[in-house]
């Protein structure tokens, strides 16, 4: 049966490209493609497919992302389930038929829960997590488990199963965690939508760093049954989405009482938010926004993009107000240290032949990454779970929430503000900064983290909203509204739409005016005074972020070159050099270099020009992709 498993897995990954379904899912919502379903344009299985080519493209070709641990080997037999139904005149609602990605700490009865350890590789669960069945009551196709930082416990997304996750608006950059591996992949339409989990920041961190939505509800909203824990106080578990309207539909398939998760007592006697009910245009219309230490710790390119934001937000009509929280507030508020351990033996404890059965045993193995051998045994070194330093901690973060609910009240506050990162994501192998995690995890009261834009190399932004307990729903309300008057979401350049089931081809460069091409290639003669001075061909290979490029200056000897560079535009005409081509000497130049977030950008938005430096002066020309 092992094998049988493997072998469905191996194929799924490794099958023939799809034929063209003449749809693109690549920033598809939900919305769309169930209207595309309705109307019989495509099925959910076409879907499945067409999403499994874009993970083929790109997860390990490509920019390699490495976001799936494991593809769903009955992703396509269930699609085709949901279709007959559909046939019929069954839809179980607005998930019905749709592909979506889950974190592998949700338990699944067909499939590992690994926790991305390789220690845990073979642990299979009983039965689904309370999220995972209510998904699939609500009529999901589950394509596949992805990749997290090793049991949840970072933020940068390596484990020793999994390995490292990549960004993919720029993969040389980490991209958050604990739930890296359904951000990129989310990010790069490998689904419509994914789960994760936020135990401190990780369903926030991932959404900032990947142009997202995702929301960490309050404690007891969703329940957390059937979840590898981290802190069975502090871990949530929700979707992330590229639109408001996405997160909502996510959110209303999975929140709710379970008599399985004592936190979720807290919805007794309550009626349980409806989402979309929330989604209001006008929500930010006379709401008022406490911004929170904006500037402390944060980089200015961050700033710049969170106060931006805010003004765009007073423009709707909100409020924005500067506030702080009383000094010290937040220190030793944490439960993760005196969780983890306890609560990790207690959920083995509950699987049928589980490999492992403690923390001890996985340390003792050698199983686990060497990034989190000293987190691991830190924790492992814990001998009692309740203890007089448990009980200080408890109470003070009972003084944190207080304090909180306190200044959102004094100030008559809808919401607190602050950026989800106050660093831009740090390179793959550096150390991340930036969190600002704890404040809703160690309070217990709900915040979402939603697009605020792109700092100057690139990278997303995202902004923090941070409301009272169970007012979930008025947070997603507010990022509706600045979604619907100033949209942030930007697709991945590295992640382009499939041609025919494939990655396109490389886009021809060409000039944007004057000096362009005969035919349809990228060639192109520069051209001074009539003259022509250069031989140019370009292109760029979107998935790779590859530029390769050859000029020839004609009838030129080597002494009457000096250089060819590429050159940002600036609206007030002056510009920079970006990247260097040739230099003195060489009268023909060749090769190949990686760009930035930023300069892919710029070369494809026609923001660069080609600079030609010689004895007789100085030849440019702007760039733009050839149409």
């Amino acid at each position: 049966m092992k094998h049988a498993l493997v072998a469905c897995i191996l194929f799924l990954a490794c099958a023939p490209p799809t034929e063209d379904a003449g749809f693109e899912v690549t920033e598809a919502s939900i919305v769309e493609l169930q209207a595309a379903m309705l109307e019989g344009r495509i099925t959910s299985a076409q879907l499945v497919d067409l999403y499994l080519d874009r993970i083929r493209a790109y997860d390990r070709a490509g920019p390699a992302l490495n976001t799936i641990i494991r593809l769903n080997p009955r992703a396509r037999t269930q699609a085709d389930s949901l279709d007959a139904e559909r046939a019929v005149g069954t839809v179980r609602g607005p998930l019905h038929g749709i592909p979506v990605l889950i974190k592998d700490n949700y338990d699944i009865s067909w499939m590992p829960t690994t926790g991305s350890s390789l220690a845990l590789a073979g642990l299979q669960p009983p039965d689904d997590a309370f999220q995972v069945a209510r998904l699939r009551a609500a009529g999901v196709v589950i394509l596949g488990k992805t990749n997290l930082h090793e049991l949840a416990a970072g933020i940068t997304t390596i484990s020793s199963l999994g390995g490292q996750t990549r960004n993919p608006y720029d993969p040389a950059r980490n991209p958050g965690g604990s739930s890296g591996g359904t951000g990129a992949a989310v990010a790069a339409s490998f689904a419509a939508v994914g789960w994760g989990t936020d135990t401190c920041g990780s369903i926030r961190i991932p959404s900032a760093v990947h142009n997202l939505f995702g929301l960490r509800p309050t404690k007891g909203l969703s329940s957390i049954d059937g979840i590898l824990p981290l802190s069975h106080s502090q871990d949530t578990g929700g979707p992330l989405a590229r639109t408001v309207t996405d997160l909502a539909i996510a959110l209303d398939a999975t929140v709710g009482m379970d008599s399985a998760d004592s936190a979720t007592v807290i919805l007794e006697g309550r009626e349980v938010p409806v989402f979309r009910d929330a989604l209001d245009a006008g929500a930010l219309e006379g709401a008022r926004i406490g911004a929170l230490d904006i500037d402390e710790g944060s980089a200015g390119s961050v700033v710049r993009v969170i106060r931006g934001a805010l003004e765009e937000m007073e423009g709707l009509g909100a409020t924005v107000v500067d506030v702080s929280l009383p000094d010290g507030v937040l220190s030793n508020t944490g439960l993760i240290d005196f969780d983890f351990k306890f609560d990790l033996a207690d959920y083995l404890a509950g699987i049928p032949d589980a490999p492992v059965t403690s923390l001890g045993e996985i340390i003792e193995a050698g199983l686990h990454h060497e990034a989190l051998d000293r987190t691991f045994r830190r924790r492992n070194a814990r001998e009692e779970r309740d203890t007089p330093e448990l009980a200080e901690t408890l109470e003070r973060r009972r003084a944190l929430t207080a304090a909180v609910t306190d200044l959102m009240d004094r100030e008559d506050l809808d919401a607190l503000a602050y950026p989800t990162m106050r660093q831009e994501t740090a390179l793959i192998g550096a150390a991340p900064a930036g969190a600002t995690c704890s404040l809703s995890a160690h309070s217990g009261l709900p915040a979402l983290s939603i697009p605020a834009g792109f700092t100057e190399s690139g990278l997303p932004v995202g902004l923090e909203l941070l409301g009272r307990a169970l007012d979930d729903a008025r947070l997603v309300g507010l990022a509706f509204a600045f979604e619907s008057a100033a949209p942030k979401r930007r697709a991945p350049l590295r992640t382009p739409p499939l041609v025919g089931g494939a990655p396109p081809p490389p886009v021809p460069i060409a000039f944007k005016a004057g000096a362009v091409a005969t035919g349809s290639n990228a060639a192109g003669r520069a051209v001074r005074r009539g003259t022509a001075i250069a031989s140019v061909e370009m292109e760029v290979d979107l998935p790779r972020g590859l530029l390769s490029y050859r000029i020839a200056f004609l009838g030129a000897e080597p002494a009457d070159v000096y250089g060819s560079v590429l050159r940002r535009v600036a609206e007030d005409g002056e510009g920079v050099v970006v990247v260097r081509l040739g230099g003195p000497g060489e009268v023909e130049s060749a090769g190949s270099v990686e760009l930035s977030p930023r300069v892919l950008a710029d070369l494809m938005e026609g923001r660069l020009e080609l600079v030609l430096a010689g004895r007789d002066g100085v030849w440019h020309r702007e760039l733009g992709p050839e149409m």
